[in-house]
């Protein structure tokens, strides 16, 4: 695995840990009371987790993540611009594409459009040949420049949780980081420079979208306020952002501009203070312009306060005022770092005998599922509320599959604050937010997949709902008004829930005026699972009659089952999902569609002429999508052999996607079968050959951190099914894992007795667990743990071998729960 370059890893190590600062979060006082399991005397425990954190994973190659500064869930995300044409989160590790400016706010490993990127700023050394105001190229594409690039080839960037900083090819140094709603830039100019210039851009947003700007600037403070009406990046809407702007020597004096003035393209027009003394057009690049005077001592380095708001510029500017008083960036790039230390180092891990990089893999994915969704808490143009606000929902049909569950094991407070934000979120808008970005509404993918989340919460925190501020009543309301009303546009919030009632299927003939006909099959087999997360919320809240209603809708994924179906060539390989019309006769999609061997080389992405019954995977993987009676699926499949030769067939054949979410789950699926040692195995081989920590060591979006949260519980050894109370288990990459929980209060450890490492291909090896004690008393399973495991803070003991073949256990209740063989009930 890579290293990014050495300059990066030296940086890091240069940094001062500053663990013992907590962090301003709802769960910081729980935290400092939380009880500490002793760990093994061999494990050395991590201080600086943020050490580990690599940022540059995944920022070349389509894995669009971000390597800016932000706290965890801020709303600002600032970090560099690029013109490379995957710079969904601004950044390229590519050093051949051009830096564009230095914007407030950015979405991690998102597809789609661009979305944000937001109020750039940028510094000019000189500006043409006589290096006036007039001269300078303010335009995107006028003032773009190259970054230095060191003798590796790498570009010279460097990050840390909570800073980044580049040097450019004007021999600028740009650095940032950034409180919650506030962004703190510092540029450095080379000692000689005579006329610092700093350009505040208002219009450019990713997909340059912007309309009716507005731009005001004062001449005696520097100050610049501003904002526009942009495009949503995943659906049909638009939203309104605002900026504030303010600039401070450091070191030194800055004073009043030496020249200023607003510019419309390349052309800066001195002495101006609005939009409105320009000739402006519906769509153009907008901004100001400011001319500062040097430091006449040295080099000149000028400190840049963007405070962002989505209510009004005057907002934007009380924010920057209330968190970043003093311009004091070593205050707020610290603050940051001890922010993401005390978070990240909620999880430790024994690094003895494992690979540095699959340490820094571990935590790199653990940071990158707390960038999203943000805390726009205060932010909210659509309503009045105290309850949070939440935004960056990109999607949930990305993250509610293993994202949540992760936040469970050590972050509750916040997953309770996100929780309550959606509950408000469907109280006004009458059904839970599924795909969101910048306020706007964005097209969902699957189910209503907001109701996972809110039952994985509740059925493992309802004890502790009311101390946390969760409604218990509210929160199922919220369910109730996905599974039972049908909203007006099925594509942006709820379900096609009338026919789902009616038919128990969404059919491939039926046209409604109030959402597109496509995904009909993906749908139902989402809807199915939703239903059974919902019944699971009733069975806690003891509605009996609504936990067997829900249960039995959840069986629905039968109906869109054809024993009828055999795979192309592969007369062993019988049974698929498949399109049905609504007179019962079914349709037909081969099981290839959608994938690498698909004859046709079909997409299955959003459009309304797609009729095959999929969403971005193959009926060959969706057919594998019954999370909830996984024992059911076995029977449809054949029994357990035929149901493992076509696990089997799926990974040898190509058919499992790492890009993609509906094949997260194959790898653990081995364990229903009574196999958990083939599962052990495929995971860790999907570890090794798709993940590592390279610039491009991701092999798609992160997609807000699902790969990231899918990554971290491979290397964890464990699975989750959302909304019930089991992990499934396999061995972790490390000696010893564990879960501080500062709402549980206990510390749960995973231990691997006669840990030897890991197999670099992830074939093979001393991984397979044999055997499993909890607090010193076998367990039944070696293929699931009961989550009264992480509430009694318990000691959970793996003994490992090198016998692949071992089983879950001697009885039927060592197999992982399935809700047509009893679980869950």
């Amino acid at each position: 695995m890579l290293q990014l370059n050495a300059v990066i890893v030296l940086r890091a190590v240069l940094i001062l840990a500053l663990s013992s600062v907590v962090a301003d979060d709802p769960s910081s006082a729980a935290a400092t009371t939380s009880a500490v399991v002793q760990p093994s005397a061999s494990a050395k425990p991590i201080h600086d987790a943020a050490s580990h954190v690599n940022l540059f994973i995944g920022t070349t190659n389509g894995g669009h993540t971000f390597p800016g500064a932000t706290i965890p869930h801020g709303m600002v995300k600032v970090g560099m611009d690029t013109d490379s044409p995957g710079n969904h989160a601004g950044y390229d590790a590519n050093p051949i594409y051009n830096a564009t400016g230095f914007s407030q706010l950015h979405d991690d490993g998102t597809g789609g459009a661009v979305p944000l990127s937001l109020f750039k700023i940028w510094p000019f050394a000189s500006c043409g040949k006589g290096n006036t105001f007039e001269e300078c190229q303010t335009s995107i594409a006028g003032r773009k420049v190259l970054r230095h690039v060191l003798e590796d080839g790498t570009p010279d960037d460097a990050a840390e949780p909570g800073y980044f900083s580049s040097n450019l090819s004007t021999d600028i140094r740009v650095e940032l980081t950034s409180a919650r709603r506030t962004a703190l830039h510092r540029y450095t100019f080379r000692e000689g420079t005579k006329h610092p210039r700093i350009v505040v851009d208002i219009t450019n947003d990713g997909q340059r979208s912007s309309t009716d700007p507005q731009v005001d600037l004062d001449p005696e403070t520097g100050r610049v306020t501003g904002g526009a009406h942009f495009e949503a990046s995943f659906g049909p809407g638009r939203y309104r952002a605002f900026t504030c702007a303010d600039f401070k020597g450091d070191g030194y004096d800055l004073g009043v501009p030496q020249e200023y003035g607003v510019w419309l393209g390349n052309f800066p027009v001195k002495d101006t203070v609005t939009v409105t003394q320009l000739y402006t057009s519906f769509v153009d690049e907008i901004g100001a312009l400011f001319t500062f005077a040097p430091n006449g001592n040295g080099t000149s380095s000028i400190l840049a306060r963007i405070g962002v708001s989505f209510i009004s510029s005057e907002q934007a500017c009380a924010n920057a005022e209330e968190e970043i008083p003093d311009f004091d960036f070593e205050r707020v790039r610290s603050t940051s770092r001890a922010q993401w230390n005390e978070l990240l180092g909620r999880v430790q891990v024994d690094t003895t005998n494992v690979d540095p990089d699959i340490v820094d893999l571990f935590y790199s994915s653990l940071y990158r599922t707390h960038l999203s969704p943000a805390d726009y808490t205060g932010e909210n143009p659509l309503w009045n509320s105290t309850e949070p606000y939440y935004d960056s929902f990109y999607c949930n049909w990305d993250t509610y599959r293993t994202l949540y569950s992760l936040m469970a094991l050590h972050d509750p407070a916040t997953f309770a604050r996100i929780v309550r934000g959606m509950i408000n979120i469907q109280q006004h808008e009458g059904w839970l937010p599924e795909c969101r970005g910048a306020t706007a509404k964005h097209y969902i993918q699957g189910g209503s997949n907001g109701d996972p989340i809110l039952a994985e919460f509740f059925v493992k925190f309802n004890e502790h709902a009311k101390d946390l501020s969760v409604p218990a009543d509210a929160l199922y309301q919220a369910l109730l008004a996905d599974a039972e009303l049908q909203p007006p546009n099925w594509d942006l919030q709820g379900r096609q829930v009338n026919i789902w009632k009616t038919l128990g299927y969404i059919p491939s003939d039926v046209w409604e005026r109030s959402g597109t006909n496509s995904k009909q099959v993906s749908r139902t087999l989402e809807y199915a699972f939703d239903d059974f997360t919902i019944s699971q919320v009733a069975r806690v809240l003891g509605r009996g009659d609504d936990a067997r209603k829900y249960a039995l809708r959840s069986q629905n994924f039968a109906n869109v089952w054809n024993a009828n179906v055999t795979f192309p060539g592969r007369k062993d390989i019988v049974g698929f999902m498949q399109p049905r019309f609504s007179d019962g006769k079914f349709n037909f999609t081969d099981p290839r569609h959608c994938s690498i061997h698909d004859p046709l080389q079909s997409t299955c992405f959003l459009n309304a002429q797609n009729k095959d019954g999929f969403y971005e995977s193959s009926p060959t993987v969706y057919s594998q999508y019954v999370p909830h009676d996984t024992a059911r699926l076995i029977e449809l499949q054949g029994g357990k052999e035929k149901f493992i030769s076509r696990l089997n067939f799926i990974f040898d054949e190509g058919y499992f996607d790492s890009t993609d979410e509906p094949s997260q789950q194959i790898s653990f699926m081995y364990h229903y079968a009574n196999r958990p040692g083939l599962s052990t195995q495929r995971s860790r081989q999907v570890i090794a050959e798709f993940y590592n920590t390279s610039v491009n060591g991701l092999p798609g979006n992160d997609d807000s951190g699902a790969m990231g949260s899918y990554v971290a519980f491979y290397l964890a050894g464990l699975y989750p099914l959302p909304a019930t109370r089991q992990f499934l288990l396999s061995s972790p990459y490390f000696p010893e894992i564990s879960f501080r929980n500062p709402v549980l209060n206990t510390t749960t450890t995973i231990r691997a007795n006669s840990f030897r490492g890991n197999p670099q291909d992830g074939k093979g090896g001393h991984v397979f667990v044999q055997g499993v004690k909890i607090d010193g008393r076998p367990w039944k399973s070696n293929c699931f743990i009961d989550w009264d495991a992480y509430t009694n803070g318990s000691l959970i003991e793996l003994q490992l071998t090198e016998n692949i073949n071992v089983p879950c256990g001697k009885s039927s209740e060592a197999l992982p729960p399935s809700l047509s063989t009893g679980g869950y009930n």
